[in-house]
């Protein structure tokens, strides 16, 4: 019996950083695999494969409504960049019923540890007193009453609660937080957390976390005129992207110690030597490497490989998240202009 074809160019991403040895093997005994090298395909060779492809791997998928066209075999398109990029005719693959899913549900466990160590680390100001101890100004037994306090029963404000934010959530849990969040495509119905309205979310909480997914309205969802409203001591960790916060504004509120933060992302990466930032005070700073961890990518092969059996095998459940109709021209949408590396 003659296997479906899987194409898979996946670089930027490595065949080892997405796969153990073992999953790579089980998606191999499923399909005959195509490409699985760490340098680009020639777009000529995937072209070409198409029309026999039943499923197609890619960092950034470009495929048009006249390749789709004749790739009647095509059943599932899978990105493992992290998003839903304005690359591939969405359209055209929902008119011939090609699923187009995505790794963002992968993410979670890794981004939500580092949120986590942010959260902590901002909460508790291990970064200043480390900085502090270089130049002999650390404060001993010191409470720092204006910039520092305790998870334990604190308020914890979410802007977007995805998976990311619901899994930050679950490690938060024995600290037993006042946990609220904003998010629009969400409703009391289907969460189990407080919803607020923005500007009440931002002035009730001393945390606040930004998780939301980039999209066409988001930009600078926490505006300027907002984190002029938070309240002197709060902690805002931005994971998800730059894109969604008022940046230079963000970053001004800290330089003047109103309040602290903690990011992953900037608006431009990687971030220049000479750029001020790297030595502005109450920051932390993460170069874009919450999800960079040995292994921390693994559950994306392991979310291919399940999806490509349930595929195979007629069963509706999905790992990786399924590109819906109503919302992904808004996500991809929110990609263009967002310079970053991964």
């Amino acid at each position: 019996m003659t296997k479906p074809l899987l194409i898979m160019d996946q670089h930027f991403r490595k065949v080892e950083e997405l796969f153990r040895p073992d999953v790579f093997r089980a998606l191999a005994g499923l399909c005959r695999i195509e490409g699985a090298k760490n340098w680009p395909m020639d777009p000529k060779r995937i072209d070409d494969l198409l029309t026999d492809a039943t499923f197609y791997v890619s960092s950034r998928p470009a495929l048009q409504a006249e390749q789709l066209a004749r790739a009647s075999s095509l059943r599932a398109v899978m990105e493992v960049s992290g998003a839903f990029h304005d690359d591939l005719d969405y359209e055209a693959c929902f008119d011939r019923d090609i699923e187009v899913l995505s790794c963002i549900p992968s993410f979670r466990y890794a981004v939500a540890e580092m949120t986590l160590a942010m959260i902590l680390a901002g909460a508790r100001g291990l970064v200043h007193e480390h900085e502090a101890f270089r130049n002999g100004s650390e404060g001993w037994l010191e409470d720092r009453d204006a910039t520092d306090f305790s998870l334990y029963g604190q308020t914890v404000g979410y802007i977007g609660y995805g998976q990311i934010a619901r899994q930050t959530h679950k490690l938060l849990e024995p600290f037993a937080p006042v946990v609220g969040a904003y998010d629009p495509w969400l409703s009391k119905d289907n969460t189990d957390v407080e919803l607020f309205e923005l500007d009440e979310l931002v002035t009730r909480h001393r945390v606040i976390v930004v998780a939301a997914a980039p999209s066409k309205e988001n930009k600078h969802l926490l505006s300027a005129d907002l984190i002029s409203r938070l309240a002197p001591g709060t902690l805002v960790v931005v994971v998800s992207r730059a894109y969604c916060v008022d940046f230079p504004a963000l970053i001004a509120a800290a330089e003047s110690g109103r309040i602290r933060v903690a990011t992953d992302v900037f608006p431009v990466e990687p971030l220049k030597a000479t750029d001020p930032l790297r030595q502005s005070r109450n920051i932390i700073l993460s170069p874009h490497r919450a999800a960079a961890v040995p292994g921390g990518r693994f559950p994306i092969g392991d979310m291919i490989l399940h999806d490509v059996s349930a595929i195979l095998n007629g069963d509706p459940t999905r790992q990786l998240k399924a590109a819906d109709r109503d919302r992904v021209a808004s996500l991809a949408g929110g990609q263009r202009g967002i310079q970053a590396v991964r």
